[in-house]
């Protein structure tokens, strides 16, 4: 029997909001993120070696990806997250101290494992708290503003870099970057963490309340699965053989890792959640490092393009605020959301001129709220000891679609352009939202009213 708690008081769930948008806004506080393409150049890189630094990292991120979600898993997830910027700061100081091919690609390797550390990590851990917290409900609002906290980070560290570099030249720069990563350690040390062992009776108490509302798929999933509690055993939960299900027992690295991938391969609506996830947030996640050159391309001087760009950033932070107000949307709401990114994107693009960045601004926040969607889609159809394995799963996908958009980008934008590359690449979207339209829905549990975190998007 499951007993539902008593309501946590707010100061809780505050303490690990507040926590996280820190920690958010402060590991993106790199006065790096704007310079480093011009740091390589002004080291005498050519534009084919810095290509190859791009892969590098791209490969890194995938490389550790996955073993890393399953490690958290396993130890502490508050401790990886401490250690990730650690990591990422080692690389910083590495390209600063030693500007070189060399060095900058091993700088690469470390910044990969940074974020790997985190994927998968943050997004379990804010989870499993809010469910202990009985606040699961809130996830996509929480992440949503998390994500602004983050892109706020970038725009500081816009607005610095230049004044750091004019005072102190690279080596400032580099040393305000490794100080933000220390400090965003210092922040991470305050996350709570719950993590109850994997053998508690079924008739524990349990800090969560048992949600409805999740729909009942095809192959008979269990709805209320995917919304438990996400590291409390019930003995009855048994798999098909009799044996017991991952998160009865207390699996190592490699069973957990096993448990991930097993869940996401035999579980349709686990593996459906993990491909929306890759595909929503690969395409724009691409298209975001190429609206530089399509800035260039409407005819404006280099030194509006950081305008530009100011006002797609815009775009993405009210796309994460409207995360609260995006949980209300149905499947065919999510779909013309999807439908709006597509239009935006490919329609700013087509424009030509600088007042397309406005459209722009519109596709990319409905790609920032539509990831954060489909994120908390993924989680609340996670079950088992396997949430960050799971998470970083579809972090791995993302990356692996992200490579393949900018091999497809770099061969339609040497034919026909960066305004068409742009337009076609955002095309995805619209075929998403067509074929989220067209399918058959599913059987609706009666829901309660934090039947929210599955987003409704059935």
């Amino acid at each position: 029997m499951i007993h539902l708690a008593s309501r946590v008081p707010d100061p809780a769930v505050r303490r690990l909001t507040a926590t996280l948008y820190g920690y958010a806004f402060l590991s993106d506080l790199v006065l790096l993120y704007p310079l480093y393409v011009v740091f390589f150049a002004d080291t005498g890189l050519s534009v084919g070696q810095i290509s190859s630094l791009f892969v590098i990292w791209s490969a890194a991120g995938i490389l550790f990806e996955v073993p890393s979600g399953a490690w958290a898993d396993v130890v502490s997830r508050r401790l990886l997250l401490c250690l990730a910027p650690l990591v990422t700061a080692a690389g910083f100081a590495l390209w600063v101290l030693l500007p070189s091919y060399p060095a900058f690609a091993v700088g690469f390797l470390l910044w990969g494992a940074g974020g790997a550390l985190v994927s998968g990590a943050l997004e379990a851990l804010v989870w499993t708290e809010l469910d202990r917290l009985g606040a699961v409900g809130r996830y996509a609002r929480v992440l949503g503003r998390a994500r602004t906290a983050g892109v706020l980070g970038v725009v500081v560290s816009g607005v610095l870099a230049g004044p750091v570099l004019a005072v102190g030249g690279y080596p400032a720069v580099g040393a305000a970057s490794v100080l933000a990563c220390l400090l965003a350690t210092i922040v991470a040390a305050r996350f709570p963490e719950h993590r109850p062992p994997a053998d508690a009776p079924a008739d524990a108490p349990v800090d969560a309340p048992v949600q409805a509302g999740v729909p009942v798929p095809a192959s008979g999933h269990d709805p209320t699965a995917a919304v438990r509690p996400v590291a409390v055993a019930t003995t009855g939960n048994r798999e098909p053989d009799g044996s017991p299900a991952d998160d009865e027992v207390d699996l190592g690295w490699w069973d957990t890792l096993r448990a991930g991938v097993t869940q996401v391969r035999t579980r349709p609506p686990v593996r459906s959640a993990v491909l929306l996830v890759a595909v929503v947030a690969a395409d724009w996640g691409a298209l975001d490092e190429y609206s530089p050159l399509l800035a260039l391309d409407t005819g404006v001087r280099a030194e509006v393009v950081p305008l530009l760009l100011l006002l797609l950033w815009a775009g993405v932070t009210v796309g994460g605020l409207l995360a609260g107000v995006g949980e209300r949307l149905g499947r065919r709401g999510y779909a013309a959301l999807l439908g709006l990114v597509g239009v935006g994107l490919a329609g700013g693009a087509l424009t030509g001129r600088p007042a397309g960045f406005v459209l722009l601004a519109l596709g990319f926040g409905a790609a920032q709220l539509a990831t954060v969607l489909a994120d908390a889609r993924l989680q609340a159809r996670i079950t088992g000891n396997s949430r960050a394995t799971v998470t970083s799963l579809a972090g791995m996908a993302t990356d692996l679609l992200i490579i393949a958009t900018y091999a497809g980008y770099g061969l339609l934008a040497t034919v026909v352009g960066n305004a068409v590359a742009f337009a076609v690449t955002a095309g995805p979207y619209l075929v998403l939202g067509l074929v989220l339209l067209t399918r058959r829905r599913p059987t609706v549990v009666p829901a309660s009213s934090t039947a929210a975190a599955a987003h409704g998007l059935r």
